[in-house]
């Protein structure tokens, strides 16, 4: 692309014209910002999707309830549970000093919590404050079936 220099000061004009050498043109930049947002909404895309199953996968093994709450939240809450989940388990158990009775008791009180935005909103939660949080939760956090009412 052409520029015109003629309006810039003279000894402004060499180090303009320097910078712009190292300047992809208005077109090429929107190309190239087009491609790679394309490639970061790919990479996200796959992430979730290895994050769903992994959570998907974690559900079923541990035993935990489908959550409730409008479809779009469903997915998200499960990656959310899951993410805390595995926090809570290594600060508390892995890295902490809680043993298999302490963790039981706090997996008994996770599976009672069966809104997907309450795990949506603890999802930026340490892992060591999740049985203070499902002390805290309301009675419209828990399922419909659950013996912690």
């Amino acid at each position: 692309m052409d520029h015109d220099l003629s309006n810039r000061p003279a000894d402004k004009r060499a180090g303009f014209a320097r910078w712009l050498v190292s300047k992809d043109c208005t077109g090429c930049w929107k190309a190239a910002r087009d491609a790679d947002s394309e490639s970061k909404e790919e990479w996200l895309a796959t992430k979730r999707a290895a994050e769903q199953d992994a959570a998907a996968a974690w559900a079923t093994q541990f035993d935990m309830p489908p959550l409730e709450g409008p479809g779009k939240t469903l997915n998200w809450g499960e990656r959310s549970r899951h993410q805390l989940m595995t926090a809570a388990h290594t600060a508390l158990v892995v890295e902490g000093t809680w043993d298999d009775a302490d963790w039981a008791e706090l997996e008994e009180k996770a599976r009672s919590i069966t809104r997907a935005g309450w795990w949506i909103d603890q999802r930026d939660a340490e892992g060591t404050d999740l049985m203070e949080l499902l002390d805290a939760a309301t009675v419209q956090d828990r399922g419909s079936e659950n013996p912690f009412r």
